[in-house]
C-alpha cells in the first residue's frame, strides 16, 4: 500500500509516528501546504519507534516516508501528486474545509480515500434549530454513485469520533444487543494545560464549527432534526478516574453515519465541554469571531482580508505543541441502551488515553494521538483485506471485531462498562 497523507499538523504527525511501527504499507508521502512542517513530520519518525521524537539511540531513519508540498484546495495538484507517487489511498488529516477537493481529487485519480471529518454542514435558512439544512457529509454522499462505479472505497469519518465510536456502535449491534433503543456517543476528559486558562486540545477551527452549529439528533420515524447549541445537558460519569462531566448536544458525524448502517431508535452525540469553555464559545459567537467569511482589516500595507476564525486560531497555542504542559486523560466512547435476551441492558464502550503515556511513548499529546491511531488501524485492515468494500462507507459498515482486536494489538486496549 502506498499512502498520501495530506496534513502534517498534530494528527498527521501522530499518524506518521504510529504507522512507523507497522509493516503493512510500502510508502507514505506526507504532504502539507507548509513543506517544512511535512519534512519535520518525516524527520520525526524512525523504525526503532518510542517517543516519536526522531532517530537516535541507535534508531535509523525510516525511508518509507517522504515529504511534499501540496495545496489541499487544488484538486488538480492533488490528483497529479497521487498519480505521480502511485498512491493507492489518500488519508485526509486536514480540517473539514478541504474535504471536498481532496475527496474529488481521489476519485479522479482512481485512489481510495479516508478521512476523519466529513464535508461541512449549512444550517437551515429559516428553522436552524428545528430542521436540518445541508447535513455533515451530504456533499460527499451526493457522489455515492460515482464512487460505487469507480470500484474504489471512500471510508469516511474514520478518526476517533467519528470513527472508533461508530465501530463501537457496530460491535454493540452485532454482539451485545438484540434491539437498541439509543446509541449516544459521549466524550469527556479531565485534561488541563499548565499556564493557560483557555487552550483547546484540538483544532479551534473545527471545535468552533462543531460546537456552534445546530446539533443534530436522529429518531426513528422522525429522521434527523436539530436543536439549539449546548442543548439537553446531562452529567455523564466517565471511567478510569475522569469522573462526572457535564455533556451537551454537539453537531457530529456519528449521528449522520450510524443510522445508515445500525438500527437504533435514537442516536445522539454529547461532548463534555464544561461551563467555562461553553461561555468562551458563546462570546466568540456574540462578537462575530466565529465567522469564516473574510473581513477587511487595516495593516501597514493597506487593508487585508482575514477570516475572524483564523485570527482566533492564530492567537491560541497550536494544540500539537501542548503535550508537555497537558495533564490528565481523554475518553471517547459510545453508550448503548437496549434489550438483550429479553432483558434491559446498558453499556458504555470506551477508549481512554493518558497524556503522560502518549507523550512518553509517541511524543504526541493524548487527543491528537487518540484521533490518529484509528485511521492507521483502518488502513492496516484495508491493506490486509480484513476490511474491504467499494463506494462511500462509514466505519459501522464493517465488522467491528477485526478493528477492536487490532487496536488492542497496537497497545491501546478498549473497555466496556455495564451501566
Amino acid at each position: 500500500m502506498r499512502i498520501l497523507l495530506v496534513g502534517a499538523g498534530g494528527v498527521g504527525t501522530a499518524v506518521t509516528r504510529i504507522a512507523a511501527r507497522r509493516d503493512f504499507f510500502e510508502h507514505m508521502v506526507v504532504a502539507d501546504y507548509d513543506e517544512g512542517r511535512a519534512r519535520a513530520a518525516v524527520a520525526g519518525v524512525s523504525r526503532a519507534g518510542g517517543g516519536g521524537t526522531g532517530p537516535g539511540d541507535g534508531a535509523t531513519a525510516d525511508d518509507r516516508f517522504s515529504a511534499a508540498r501540496i495545496d489541499a484546495s487544488d484538486e488538480a495538484a492533488v490528483k497529479e501528486l497521487l498519480e505521480r507517487e502511485r498512491c493507492d489511498v489518500l488519508l485526509n488529516a486536514t480540517d473539514p474545509r478541504f474535504v471536498m477537493p481532496l475527496f474529488r481529487a481521489s476519485l479522479a485519480a482512481g485512489a481510495n480515500y479516508l478521512d476523519m471529518a466529513m464535508s461541512l454542514s449549512r444550517p437551515h435558512p429559516r428553522r436552524p434549530y428545528e430542521e436540518c439544512g445541508v447535513k455533515l457529509g451530504d456533499e460527499q454522499f451526493s457522489l455515492g454513485e460515482d464512487w460505487a462505479e469507480s470500484g474504489r472505497l471512500a471510508l469516511v469519518g474514520m478518526g476517533v469520533e467519528p470513527g472508533l465510536s461508530d465501530v463501537f456502535a457496530r460491535h454493540a449491534a452485532d454482539e451485545l444487543f438484540d434491539s437498541i433503543e439509543e446509541i449516544g456517543v459521549r466524550d469527556g476528559a479531565n485534561l488541563t494545560v499548565d499556564g493557560y486558562d483557555f487552550a483547546p486540545s484540538f483544532s479551534i477551527w473545527t471545535t468552533i464549527e462543531e460546537c456552534l452549529n445546530p446539533p443534530v439528533v436522529f429518531e426513528t420515524g422522525r429522521g434527523w432534526f436539530t436543536t439549539p447549541p449546548f442543548s439537553e445537558p446531562e452529567v455523564f460519569d466517565f471511567p478510569e478516574g475522569i469522573g462526572p462531566v457535564e455533556c451537551v448536544n454537539v453537531e457530529h458525524e456519528e449521528v449522520l453515519l450510524i443510522p445508515r448502517w445500525v438500527d437504533a431508535d435514537r442516536v445522539t452525540f454529547k461532548y463534555g465541554l464544561g461551563s467555562d469553555f461553553i461561555n468562551t464559545l458563546r462570546v466568540l459567537h456574540q462578537i462575530g469571531l466565529d465567522r469564516t467569511e473574510p473581513v477587511a482589516v487595516r495593516s501597514a500595507g493597506g487593508p487585508v482580508q482575514v477570516s475572524p476564525r483564523d485570527v482566533v486560531a492564530a492567537c491560541l497555542p497550536d494544540p500539537a505543541t501542548l503535550g508537555d504542559r497537558m495533564r490528565g486523560k481523554t475518553c471517547a466512547g459510545t453508550w448503548v441502551k437496549g434489550v438483550k435476551d429479553g432483558r434491559p441492558r446498558e453499556v458504555y464502550l470506551y477508549h481512554v488515553v493518558d497524556n503522560e503515556w502518549s507523550m512518553k511513548e509517541y511524543g504526541s499529546q493524548a487527543v491528537v494521538w487518540q484521533t490518529a491511531v484509528n485511521p492507521v488501524v483502518a488502513l492496516e485492515l484495508l491493506a490486509t483485506g480484513a476490511w474491504s468494500g467499494t463506494g462511500i462507507l462509514g466505519p459501522e459498515a464493517f465488522g467491528a471485531r477485526p478493528f477492536l482486536d487490532l487496536l488492542a494489538e497496537y497497545g491501546s486496549p478498549w473497555g466496556m462498562r455495564e451501566q
